[in-house]
């Protein structure tokens, strides 16, 4: 999702810069590889002109196996620029392997904190800001925490937010699909959950918890839940998959696409997730968001009022459910440049140089 408005923004500059060439590479770290092939798919992207292959396993097996495959490559290809995006391993993996030719770095979403330093992805946040010599910001909040830090003000750029490019173009193809209805749902009265955060899925009484709350949320809202592969097999391990399919209004999905789950979190009252993305989708969406967590990287999303933090308490969860569902859906204040623009105006300042 934040790859792709990126590709195409570039493209459209090849014209005038006919000596700019667009390398995309997939390291494999996400290898399912039919959630793969449908996200490039739905968001249009060429197939990548390199795949790492890297797999699963550990931390540091994963960031290991991506800078040895991805220093290869750079031997090869010697680029002018090596674009990260997001938090994952993949990320800070490629931007140390790059830094260590001497490869300029550019980050995509630089600056977000959570400031909780158990979640492996608020160490590769920090890890890849420092190496970077260009930060793409979302918000001027995730400026705020980079200048904190040290970092070289000329450095950071607030150019908007990626993921609500890719959200607005294709918002009404997802909109059209009317995904909801193929489950017997009505618009505005159901809601979508995603979860796959350690801090909720690895353990059995977080875990436990959070079904908790789930059977008395679906009592009075049908829930639509896409499992993630490693969820699920962390709910069998517990013991808590056959709960969660006894409950007659939680719908137990496989992971879908971009467009299908864009055309369920469209039109759904409420959002429960754990993920960072959706936070920001839900702005824009119109959603109201309730967040599994006790802390975020994407602060401008409480700020505006879309979003609220409740943890893993069961107690907590149904209490946020039932008041959202009570205040109704809303029309958010949309960010500054979360414009859909933001993808061309990284590409302009990576033209720059």
């Amino acid at each position: 999702m934040k790859v792709a408005p990126l590709v195409e923004a570039l493209k459209c500059r090849q014209a005038d810069h006919p000596d700019l060439e667009i390398l995309l590479v997939h390291t494999g770290q996400h290898y399912d590889e039919q959630m793969s092939r449908a996200f490039f798919n739905d968001l249009g992207l060429p197939c990548p002109d390199v795949d790492l292959e890297v797999g699963s396993g550990t931390h540091a097996e994963q960031t290991g196996r991506v800078m040895i495959a991805f220093e290869a490559l750079l031997f090869e290809r010697q680029p002018d620029w090596v674009v990260v995006v997001g938090d994952v391993n993949s990320t800070v993996a490629c931007a140390l392997a790059a830094k260590k030719l001497c490869i300029k770095v550019a980050h995509v979403e630089a600056g977000l904190r959570s400031r909780d330093w158990t979640m492996p992805e608020e160490i590769n946040r920090v890890v890849t800001d420092v190496l970077c010599d260009a930060l793409f910001t979302t918000d001027p909040m995730a400026g705020e925490n980079l200048r904190a830090e040290g970092i070289d003000p000329a450095k950071i750029h607030f150019v908007g937010n990626v993921m609500i490019d890719t959200l607005l173009k294709h918002s009404r193809r997802a909109a059209a699909l009317r995904q909801w209805e193929q489950l017997g749902l009505q618009p505005h009265r159901y809601g979508v959950l995603t979860l796959h955060r350690p801090s909720n899925v690895d353990r059995p009484e977080s875990f436990g918890a959070i079904v908790r709350a789930l059977e008395a949320i679906q009592r009075e809202l049908p829930l639509v839940f896409p499992v993630h592969p490693r969820t699920r097999r962390m709910a069998q391990s517990f013991g808590l998959w056959p709960r969660m399919e006894a409950m007659p209004n939680l719908r137990l999905l496989t992971p879908l696409g971009y467009l299908e789950m864009l055309s369920l979190t469209g039109a759904s009252a409420v959002i429960l997730t754990d993920s960072g993305g959706l936070q920001e989708e839900a702005v824009v969406l119109g959603v109201p968001c309730i967040t599994l967590r006790t802390n975020t990287e994407r602060p401008i999303t409480i700020r505006v009022g879309a979003n609220q933090l409740v943890g893993n308490d069961p107690q907590a969860i149904v209490a946020a459910v039932q008041a959202r569902l009570a205040a109704g859906r809303n029309s958010f204040a949309r960010p500054e440049k979360w414009d859909g623009q933001a993808a061309h105006r990284i590409a302009e300042l990576l033209l720059k140089g």
